[in-house]
Formats: structure tokens, C-alpha cells, sequence
């Protein structure tokens, strides 16, 4: 069987099909999209992807497919991508599918080798009656099973039936979380997060100096950046609580929020602002809700810390990794993998706002200091690991359960 899964991936590559739930700002499309992209154009698979929405709302924020950067990414490697033509806005019944769409979604299938799924979300689509038989990789970015409604029953459901060949896990929460919630032990494997460290990377004095004033940030502003969607997960309030005191203990204080929903056309941030704010209206002026930003790592780089509040489900949030890798200090809550992302190179803080702004202070005045090891942790944040680690739980995928299943 190993000869004929190398005789495969050397005559046409292993082709692999992606289903997304759709194309929205958010830390696991992104990281996805990575691995699509790397292993595509690494030559040895053949990537496409399938998206059940064409557009989707988060947020208060309409996204596009054909306007998102990740997609724009996929197209750009060489990675052909379609979709099923769903809108959000349409309010169609997510459990329930079209004769045309299940024809649609089963020929992309049959050209497939291996189906990988982006979160659990897109099983219910593999769990449809007459979807191809093929070897199926839940891909997991969460810690938090209880919290996906039925996502949890499609997976377990896929797993049951030995659709399941594979589960990745992001982090190690991840996967004894969803040990825990049922899913067959033999079946988890931890693939770490990684991050293109071309990409992410401190700027040098003189154009971090040159970036802050394009954003119209002072040059000695002790700058946090939050990088998260308005979602009660992510504990935007816990946030702005300590936003508010960080910002009246440092008078050079800005804060940055970037990411769906984080942005005045958000009714819920405004009333957000206007109960945590309403008798400092002035500090909002050092309080900036810049919205969803396709230039992360400049944000980053600008930055003195990096902060992350969320209250539960994150697994190995890509804000804590990136922003560390531009030279931001993270302070993080104690969530998912965070404590050990954050091990040696940031901050671990409980939930009580005046303990985290003043964190954010102490991290910002020892972010040089701690550049030595922001730079020794690198190696293990980059996404070649990464990349080599999705290749051989999708090849042993083909190699377990898809050679019967899979000469087309």
C-alpha cells in the first residue's frame, strides 16, 4: 500500500478537497488557508476547496467570498475554488441541502482523494446520504465542543459511521476536549499552529517608527493591539474594562481593535462604549476601532503588546503567535494553549481588568528585554512544521482507508 500511495502522489499528486463553511475574517480560515496554499503549490498534493456559502454576515459584517483575502490567497497558489452559492442573508434551513447542491457537492468530492473539513461545521454536508464514500480529516480549531451546537453530533455522527479517518487538533486542549466529548481517541492528532515568519516579523526602528506615524500613532505611545471578532467568546467587555483602565494609568496609552464587528457600524460595540466609557468620553480618543484589517502584521508591528481576554474556547490563538513574531509582547487569559504559547516570551493574567492593564504596562516597558526570546522561540512557530505535519496525516489518511475508495 505505501508503494501505491507514493505511485499516486508521484503521477498526479494527491488531490485533496477543503470544505469551508464559508470565507469570513477569522484565525482558522486563516490558518486553513495556509496549509492549502503551502501544500498546493509544494507540488506533491493537489488542493481545491468547496464552500458551502458564497457569503456569509458575522458580526454585523456581510462578507464576501470573492472579496476575502484568503480566497484571493487560494486563487492566487493556484487553487481552484467554488462554491455551493449560499448567502446567510437568503435564510435558508443550514441542515438542509438541494437535489443541486448534493450533486454539486458529490462531484467535487468524486475528484477527490481525501476530504478535509475546516472545523466540524462542514460534516453535516459529509454526512448527507449519497456523499462519496472517500477518507475524511476533520480539521479542529476550537477547545470548546459543548459550545458548537450540532457541529458536535455531525462529528461524532461522521465518526460513528467511519467517515472519520482523521482528526486533527490545532493544540492540545483541543484534543482532550474533544476526547472528552466523545470523539475515539485513535483518531486525534496535534498538528501545532504555525505562521509564515516572512510575513510576521518585527519592523526596524526606523520604519516602526515610519509605520506608527502612517497610522497617526505618536512615536512614544505605549501601544496594545486586541485582534479578536466581537463574539462573546472573545470577551470584547473584559477588554474594554481594562482598555479603560490601561488608558487612565498611561496617558501615552492607545488601543488598538481590529477584527469583525470591531468597529463603530457595530451597534453592539457602541453600546459597549458608550456603558464602559460614558463618563470618560476622552479616552476614547486613544481607543481606535479600526474593523476588519487584511495588514495584521503592520498593526503588530506597531504594537507594544499584544492582548487576548477571551473567556473560553480558544485552542492556539494565531494573534498571540503573530503578533509575538512582530515584536509584540502577548498577555494573554489562561484559555486553551495560550499559557504555553506565551511561556517565556509574554504574560498569563486572570480575568479582573485593573490586573490586566497593569500587565500590559509591564509588558510594554520589558518588550525590548524580551526580544532575545521572542527571537529563540521563532523556529517552533513556523509554518513549514506545520505544513509537514497536514501532508502526513492526509497521506496516511489515503493510505489507511482511501486506496480502495479513491482510483478515479
Amino acid at each position: 500500500m505505501e508503494l501505491e500511495v507514493v505511485a499516486v502522489i508521484q503521477r498526479n499528486g494527491l488531490r485533496v478537497l477543503s470544505l469551508y463553511e464559508g470565507f469570513f475574517s477569522g484565525g482558522a480560515r486563516a490558518l486553513h488557508t495556509t496549509v492549502v496554499a503551502g501544500l498546493h503549490q509544494a507540488g506533491r498534493q493537489q488542493h481545491s476547496v468547496l464552500s458551502i456559502h458564497t457569503e456569509m454576515r458575522r458580526e454585523a459584517t456581510l462578507q464576501r467570498m470573492a472579496d476575502d483575502p484568503r480566497y484571493r490567497a487560494l486563487r492566487a497558489a493556484g487553487v481552484r475554488v467554488t462554491s455551493l452559492g449560499r448567502s446567510t442573508e437568503a435564510g435558508l434551513d443550514p441542515r438542509e441541502f438541494t437535489d443541486a447542491e448534493l450533486a454539486a457537492a458529490s462531484r467535487n468530492a468524486l475528484s477527490a482523494h481525501v476530504i478535509l473539513s475546516l472545523k466540524e461545521q462542514p460534516l453535516r454536508l459529509v454526512n448527507q446520504p449519497g456523499f462519496p464514500e472517500r477518507p475524511v480529516v476533520a480539521c479542529l480549531h476550537r477547545s470548546d465542543p459543548e459550545h458548537q451546537g450540532q457541529a458536535l453530533g455531525d462529528l461524532l455522527t461522521a465518526a460513528d459511521a467511519g467517515r472519520l479517518t482523521a482528526v486533527v487538533a490545532c493544540a492540545e486542549s483541543t484534543r482532550d476536549a474533544y476526547r472528552a466529548a466523545g470523539v475515539p481517541a485513535h483518531l486525534l492528532r496535534v498538528v501545532p499552529n504555525g505562521i509564515n515568519l516572512a510575513r510576521f516579523r518585527p519592523a526596524s526602528g526606523a520604519r516602526r517608527l515610519a509605520l506608527r506615524g502612517a497610522m497617526d500613532l505618536p512615536a512614544d505611545a505605549t501601544v496594545v493591539a486586541y485582534a479578536a471578532r466581537f463574539d462573546a467568546m472573545k470577551n470584547p467587555e473584559l477588554f474594554l474594562r481594562s482598555a479603560r483602565v490601561f488608558l487612565e494609568l498611561e496617558p501615552a496609552g492607545r488601543a488598538l481593535m481590529c477584527g469583525a464587528g470591531m468597529s463603530t457600524s457595530n451597534p453592539d460595540l457602541v453600546t459597549a462604549l458608550d456603558t464602559i466609557f460614558g463618563d470618560r468620553p476622552d479616552l476614547l480618543d486613544r481607543l481606535h476601532p479600526l474593523g476588519v484589517r487584511h495588514d495584521m502584521e503592520l498593526v503588530y508591528a506597531v504594537s507594544d503588546v499584544v492582548a487576548l481576554t477571551s473567556a473560553f474556547g480558544e485552542a492556539a490563538p494565531l494573534c498571540l503567535i503573530e503578533g509575538a513574531m512582530c515584536g509584540a509582547v502577548p498577555v494573554t487569559t489562561p484559555v486553551g494553549d495560550s499559557a504555553s504559547i506565551v511561556d517565556r516570551i509574554g504574560f498569563v493574567t486572570g480575568y479582573e481588568p485593573h490586573e490586566i492593564a497593569a500587565t500590559w504596562i509591564e509588558a510594554a516597558a520589558r518588550r525590548t528585554e524580551l526580544e532575545s526570546a521572542r527571537t529563540a522561540a521563532r523556529p517552533r512557530f513556523s509554518h513549514v512544521r506545520m505544513l509537514a505535519g497536514y501532508a502526513s496525516v492526509i497521506e496516511r489518511a489515503y493510505r489507511d482507508t482511501g486506496i480502495r475508495m479513491a482510483r478515479v
